[in-house]
């Protein structure tokens, strides 16, 4: 009889071993829901994104804007930027973050545009070296013609940022987005598109830490983290 009840002691006891204590159950479920939360607001926040892409590029243009800055990063930039100067959308053209190693006579080529209109109504940055630094020089550049109006040109996944960016620097400059369109970005397809996703999702990051700086370190008030939070 006391070697059953001892057994069944230590059968208890092995039981008793196994089973995770209360505390340790409770934070895997808190952890696992936070997991699930922030997992959630991240996709909330790119079907946001992709939204705001297709939107920007819905704007109505702006009449008789002043200048026209286009943000490098590929030969199709420039190239729409220099056609709405020609056109007269624009006084001015800033080419904002060309490689320095780049001439403005090789830019002109590249582009294929006249050397007459270079010469009167195009200026080029060589200093940019990201969208922070483009922004830097939109904003000086506007200040000194004295711009009150602007057209932004960059690539369609681009432009959330660069706007972001730009409007901090200008808040009370008027600013008409001219998306470049790469293709593969609608916002019904691109969730299922490998080469959109491959644009997108770094972008996207590259937005919500954008967003979170000005919104809550450079900002920090109130109105502004929210906004940052909320995109």
């Amino acid at each position: 009889m006391a070697s059953h009840t001892s057994s069944g002691l230590v059968v208890a006891k092995t039981a008793g071993l196994s089973r995770p204590s209360t505390g340790s159950g409770k934070l895997v479920r808190v952890l696992s829901a936070f997991v699930l939360l922030t997992g959630l607001a991240g996709c909330a926040g790119f079907f946001f994104f992709i939204s705001e892409v297709s939107r920007l590029a819905m704007i109505e243009p702006l009449q008789n804007v002043d200048g026209i800055v286009v943000l490098t990063g590929g030969k199709a930039r420039v190239e729409t930027a220099i056609e709405l100067l020609r056109n007269g959308k624009g006084k001015r053209l800033l080419i904002s973050g060309a490689n320095p190693e780049s001439s403005s006579a090789a830019i002109r080529k590249a582009v294929n545009a006249s050397r007459e209109l270079f010469d009167c109504c195009v200026d080029i940055d060589n200093t940019a070296l990201d969208t922070v630094g483009n922004a830097d020089q939109a904003a000086n550049w506007a200040k000194s013609h004295g711009f009150v109006s602007l057209i932004v040109v960059t690539s369609d996944y681009h432009m959330p940022r660069s706007l972001l960016e730009i409007q901090r620097k200008l808040p009370g400059i008027a600013i008409d987005p001219h998306e470049v369109r790469t293709g593969h970005l609608d916002s019904t397809k691109a969730i299922a598109n490998t080469q959109a996703l491959s644009l997108l999702v770094p972008e996207f990051l590259k937005y919500v830490v954008a967003s979170l700086r000005l919104g809550v370190l450079e900002n920090p008030t109130p109105v502004a983290i929210a906004g940052a939070v909320n995109f």
